[in-house]
Parts: structure tokens; C-alpha cells; sequence
């Protein structure tokens, strides 16, 4: 099936998520994560590093003795040491780089990727709910008060560093919580669909083909979606992004104008839904069923 007069459908993929750098930055604008939080923040650094070791154990002794953590790690009956060694050195890189105030778009992706990680898709599997996630910030933001406040005489100077970590903790939360979801979507669905990979996608998905779930009802903008919100550092490989008006509408039927991405692969890209170009089988709107195999081709393939 191709598009209106037998011409083919255009691929235009809409609705996906904004990059997490995208949303790294926006997200400390809201804020307003400012040079003098730094400051503040920097000034309590020496402190809070002092107490990292202890900070890192602690941790986990908590994971240890609270009677779900415990389960969902495999530890009702103790500690995996392997494992165990495996976590601390996960925890200390994240709070290495928290105390060195790292602000970098890569932070941003590697906590992206630690949220896709607790939610079952890290080397072991292991599916952390959300709440455990959320919780485990407080967590921090509790313990950085409480050294700071047995250490430091200054009021005024704890109160505006713990508002910037406060700040900066939100940020890590809302970017392993996009992560998580991200991850969790991927597995949703009645019906199994295989992504086979070409070229420089196999390095960004470290992986030849990848296997998500849809709906029974689900055509191949939902695979597509699904994919490069899981992926989003694929999509400059694959997409030339341009920016359409449009309109939706609130409560009272008032319409307010946006502007929406579309994504339009580069040219030579190619996309096949089992082995057919998409375009000439009905574009983003072609049905996809359990089984199924979407190719994605690189120029010259």
C-alpha cells in the first residue's frame, strides 16, 4: 500500500521525547540552578567527599536490611560480595561525578542510562521499581544535610548549598526517571518486534538487532517511536529534524499554537518493515504484527 495517487508515504516521525541533554538543560533553567548555588555547593564539596566511603557503605547496608531492596537485589539471605563490589563501584563513579558538579550533556545520557538500568535492562536484569528510585535521592539529600550540619557553623551558606543540591539531585532524578520509563515502555505490549541494525547504529545500540513489544494493534510508527526514544543519540545519525505549526486545544476548546519536531531520514536512509521499503507499504501507518522485523539501512545498503 502506498500513499494518496500511488506515490509513496512520506516518512515523518512525530511525538518523540526531547533528547536528555534537551531536557538536562531545560530542566536547570526551570530550576534556576545558578552560579551562586554553585558556589555554595563547591564550598561544601571537601566535606561531603570526606564523607563518601561511609556514604557508599551506608548505602547499601540500607538496601541490605530493608526487607524489599533486600529481595529485588537477591539478598534476603546476605550480600552477593561480586554483586555488592558491583554496585558500590556504580554508586561511587555517580557520586564522584555529583560532587564534581558535573553539569556536562554526558551526565545527562548516563543517567538516562542508569534509569534504563533500574529498570531491568542494566547486565543482571534487575528491575528496581520507581518508587525505590525516587526514594534513594531523598536518601541523598538527607544524608548531604546531615554532614553538613553536624560540620559547618555557616547557616546561611548550608541552606543555599543543600537548595543546589536539592536542584541538581531533581535534575538526576528526572533523567533516571525518563530512562526508566523509557525502558519499561520498551517491554509493554501483546506482540514482539525485531530491530535489525546496520552500520554505525550497531555501535549506538551495541547490539545487531534488538527486540522490543507493541500493542496487537500497533503499526510501525509505534516501533519507530519506541526505538529512537530508547536510542535518542540515533537519531542524528538517521534524521534530518525540521519544525512544523501546529495547534491543540484546552478544556474550553481555545486553540494554542506549536511547534512539533519531525523527524525525516537523511537522505539514502532506508527503512523496511519484513524486507519492504516502508514508504511504498504505507509509510508510518503500516500494520505490524508479532514477529515481525524492521531493517534499518544506512546509505549505500
Amino acid at each position: 500500500m502506498s500513499g494518496a495517487n500511488g506515490h509513496p508515504s512520506p516518512i515523518e516521525l512525530t511525538g518523540l521525547m526531547a533528547p536528555p541533554e534537551e531536557q538536562w538543560h531545560h530542566l536547570r533553567s526551570f530550576l534556576d540552578l545558578n552560579q551562586a548555588d554553585l558556589d555554595a555547593m563547591a564550598q561544601t564539596v571537601e566535606i561531603l567527599l570526606r564523607h563518601g566511603p561511609e556514604f557508599v557503605v551506608g548505602a547499601y547496608d540500607h538496601l541490605l536490611h530493608f526487607e524489599e531492596t533486600a529481595a529485588i537485589l537477591g539478598w534476603e539471605q546476605g550480600a552477593d560480595p561480586e554483586h555488592l563490589a558491583e554496585r558500590r563501584r556504580f554508586f561511587t563513579i555517580w557520586l564522584a561525578r555529583t560532587l564534581g558538579i558535573d553539569l556536562s550533556d554526558d551526565m545527562a545520557r548516563y543517567l538516562f542510562r542508569a534509569g534504563k538500568y533500574h529498570a531491568g535492562h542494566g547486565p543482571r536484569r534487575i528491575h528496581v521499581p520507581e518508587i525505590y528510585v525516587t526514594g534513594a535521592i531523598s536518601l541523598v539529600q538527607a544524608s548531604f544535610a546531615r554532614y553538613l550540619a553536624a560540620e559547618m557553623t555557616d547557616a546561611a551558606l548550608v541552606a543555599q548549598a543543600l537548595a543546589g543540591w536539592n536542584k541538581l539531585l531533581t535534575m538526576h532524578l528526572h533523567l533516571m526517571s525518563v530512562g526508566y520509563r523509557v525502558a519499561r515502555d520498551w517491554d509493554d505490549g501483546e506482540i514482539q518486534v525485531t530491530v535489525t541494525l546496520y552500520g554505525r547504529m550497531r555501535a549506538i545500540a551495541q547490539a545487531e538487532r534488538v527486540t522490543l513489544r507493541v500493542p496487537e494493534d500497533a503499526r510501525s510508527e509505534h516501533v519507530l517511536r519506541k526505538f529512537f526514544n530508547y536510542f535518542p543519540e540515533a537519531r542524528a545519525e538517521v534524521f534530518d529534524v525540521d519544525w512544523e505549526d501546529g495547534y491543540r486545544f484546552d478544556d474550553r476548546g481555545t486553540p494554542w499554537m506549536t511547534v512539533d519536531r519531525v523527524y525525516r531520514p537523511r537522505h539514502n536512509w532506508n527503512i523496511r518493515l519484513n524486507g519492504r521499503n516502508l514508504e511504498y507499504i504505507g509509510g508510518l501507518m503500516a500494520p505490524v504484527h508479532d514477529g515481525d522485523e524492521v531493517n534499518i539501512f544506512p546509505p549505500g545498503r
